[in-house]
């Protein structure tokens, strides 16, 4: 947000910032909201942390008339003949017509079947279209909330004697989680998103052919309850330059990034000298990472230039610093000059340099100044970075000053984004799941190799024979750290990456590796930002959100 406001408001330059939606799981847990801080910030702070125009809720609602529309049709499928169903699914007119509906026809292509009346079915044919067999131990769509409700990773439902004992274990996700939160976020068009709802893939029948959601005949419903969500919110920083807020995916847990539509929307805006300056969030191990190998892939589009944001505070832990825990005082550490603790920590921003370089893009490193931060610590990191290869790094001062702070980061940025640029991958797509999976691993995050438990092999198994092995890979990995230990900070090689399960996402494109213990719906700390945030009653303004 500073590096935009600095462009716009203090280079003249055209520039639009494309961030995510902040959820509301980390706005009243640990780290707060996300629309910047200090004078670098999109406005109105509290509208854009909480429901804006109400895109998460929507998702939220689609994700779960999903999850209910799977268990509703393995509970419709056990209590009734084919006729019965196909009876019910197809009920006749006043007319006494018959009539497929249109996302029954997609079913139907699918199948093989080359007809669009239902009285012209065989008994054979009806009995394909109305079973989808679902096998229960297939299921992968869970239902979502957008709170950290660390309770809810796994349940039982269908408890009730009104289910007829179809019980089964399963469980929520952080609604940002959601296969559709991530189809929003790359989607192209409406008719691409349309595409993509319909084809989830929520499980695979007992014959192992998937089953999608336009199988369930609800893609179309998916889309109507999306449409608006598909439009990019348009705010504004503190300085007057424009934002489009869309999509909210974590990085951890899925892509991390904010949408194609947004970016689009942003480089029609600014013309050929303008610059869009998008978000790629938490770690450039993961955020970048999926920028390049997933958004890029499906956008079409490659970066100018990378910006890495580093911070002495944060080289001071991976250098060796003692623990930070959320709501407890820093460590001295932290707050006095130590350069050779900064010094030993600067392993880990010379990782992400070199994997953005790998990228073929020139790399620019802002480094955040906090007010403890002194002149000797700042300046062994900004020669770090430029002896290991960054086209510049810069010490900026936005969060205290504004787009003034950043102004030599935004000359910086614009002088890397004159320069050549030579995009690739960091895989080909032909590659099998696991061989990509190892491509990241050790090519990114230094490991020496990867494993697999059972139950990541039978679904890497199952994902290939249902053709979805030349998707891109999504890891879902602590962004702490390299490893799949949020406590083994710096640069460490030659370890191992445990791969624990995988998940397909094919609506939205690509397979979902998940690193060791890594969870898809977080929990709550012992003091959440919740205990500061209330309404002023008097003047009916919000307190308390960061």
């Amino acid at each position: 947000v500073g590096l935009c406001q600095a462009l716009g408001a203090h280079l003249g330059k055209k520039v639009v910032t494309c961030i995510r939606q902040p959820s509301q799981g980390p706005t009243f847990g640990i780290k707060g909201g996300a629309a910047g801080g200090g004078y670098s910030q999109v406005i109105p702070m509290e509208e854009m942390n909480l429901h804006l125009t109400g895109d998460i809720h929507a998702i939220t609602a689609a994700n779960n008339l999903l999850a209910a529309a799977i268990d509703t049709r393995m509970f419709h499928e056990n209590s009734q003949s084919d006729a019965a169903l196909f009876r019910r699914l197809c009920p006749p007119n006043k007319m006494g017509e018959k009539k497929f509906a249109p996302v029954m026809l997609r079913r139907l292509k699918k199948l093989g079947i080359d007809k669009t009346n239902p009285d012209d079915l065989t008994e054979e044919e009806v009995s394909k279209f109305v079973r989808l067999d679902i096998d229960p131990e297939t299921i992968t769509w869970r239902r979502v909330t957008d709170c950290n409700d660390r309770f809810l990773r796994e349940i039982k439902v269908g408890c009730s004697p009104t289910e007829r004992d179809q019980v089964r274990t399963t469980g929520y996700d952080i609604s940002v989680a959601s296969e559709i939160m991530a189809v929003l976020a790359l989607a192209t068009s409406m008719r691409d998103m349309r595409d993509r709802l319909g084809n989830m893939v929520v499980a695979n029948s007992k014959a192992g052919e998937p089953v999608t959601a336009d199988d369930l005949g609800i893609g179309g419903a998916l889309m109507v309850m999306m449409k608006d969500c598909i439009m990019p919110t348009m705010l504004q920083t503190l300085e007057q330059t424009p934002a489009f807020i869309h999509a909210g995916p974590f990085a951890n847990i899925a892509h991390g990034n904010s949408s194609i539509i947004a970016d689009q929307m942003g480089l029609k805006l600014v013309g050929k000298d303008g610059y869009v300056v998008t978000e790629a969030g938490f770690g450039a191990d993961i955020g970048m990472e999926k920028f390049m190998n997933i958004k890029c892939r499906m956008s079409g589009l490659t970066p100018n230039a990378v910006v890495i944001v580093a911070t002495v505070r944060a080289l001071k832990s991976h250098g060796g610093g003692p623990k930070v825990t959320p709501g407890t005082p820093l460590p001295h550490e932290y707050t006095n000059e130590n350069v050779e603790l900064v010094k030993a920590g600067c392993s880990n921003i010379l990782r992400h340099i070199e994997n953005a370089k790998k990228f073929g893009v020139p790399v620019v490193v802002a480094i955040n100044r906090f007010a403890t931060d002194t002149d000797n610590e700042l300046e062994a990191v900004r020669e770090a970075c430029v002896a290991a290869g960054a086209f510049d790094a810069v010490v900026t001062d936005n969060h205290a000053l504004g787009g003034a702070g950043a102004k030599a980061l935004a000359e910086a940025v614009v002088k890397a984004c004159e320069q050549p640029t030579d995009f690739k991958f960091t895989y080909p797509l032909e590659l099998s799941i696991k061989e990509k999976i190892e491509k990241i691993a050790v090519e990114l995050y230094g490991a020496s190799g990867v494993s697999y438990t059972e139950q990541a092999e039978k679904e890497i198994e199952r994902f290939t024979k249902m053709g979805l092995d030349k998707l891109p890979i999504c890891m879902a990995k602590t962004q702490y750290s390299f490893t799949d230990n949020p406590d083994i900070k710096g640069a460490p090689t030659g370890f191992v990456l445990p791969i624990r399960d995988v998940r397909a996402s094919a609506g939205a494109g690509f397979i979902f590796p998940l690193v060791g213990s890594m969870m898809t719906m977080p929990g709550l700390p012992t003091r959440p930002a919740y205990y500061d945030i209330d309404l002023d009653l008097e003047t009916g303004k919000v307190v308390g959100l960061m």
